[in-house]
């Protein structure tokens, strides 16, 4: 499914909608490691979710800073990234990397929507592209390890 997170009208909605999905991946990491049964795999990403942690907490100070009113309410998003996990378990360790790997498909995607708007705040432009490159190293390591 491709993402909507970035296509919002204004360029603080867009920022908002990113929150709430990096608040959803997080979620969806810990669900993960709680059912993954290899330690390595465990520790990956838990070191990928303080990743997506730290980078929505920049995104709250960035939009405290410009003033714009946030809350991260559960949506469908939510129930996506975390069903893709929930059903991955099933399947054992490698289904639910896979299924962690599309949600950073939705994540690289959400960060390449907002980095190419025409109203990007400057003060927002290098988070984004050091958040992407997390992004990108979490995607490697993710397709590395669930074939």
């Amino acid at each position: 499914m491709a993402t909507m997170v970035g296509t919002q009208q204004d360029f603080s909605n867009a920022l908002v909608s990113l929150l709430e999905l990096e608040y959803d991946t997080i979620e969806s990491y810990f669900k993960a490691v709680d059912k993954l049964d290899t330690e390595e795999y465990k520790h990956k990403l838990r070191e990928f979710a303080n990743d997506h942690d730290r980078h929505s907490k920049e995104l709250a100070m960035l939009l405290t800073l410009h003033k714009v009113d946030f809350t991260a309410e559960a949506d469908i998003k939510q129930w996506l990234t975390k069903g893709k996990v929930m059903l991955a378990d099933l399947i054992g360790d490698k289904s639910i990397l896979f299924a962690i790997f599309t949600n950073e498909i939705d994540a690289n995607n959400a960060y390449d929507n907002l980095l190419n708007r025409s109203d990007i705040w400057m003060d927002a432009h290098g988070m984004l592209v050091h958040a992407k490159e997390d992004i990108i190293k979490h995607k490697d390591w993710l397709e590395q390890h669930f074939r």
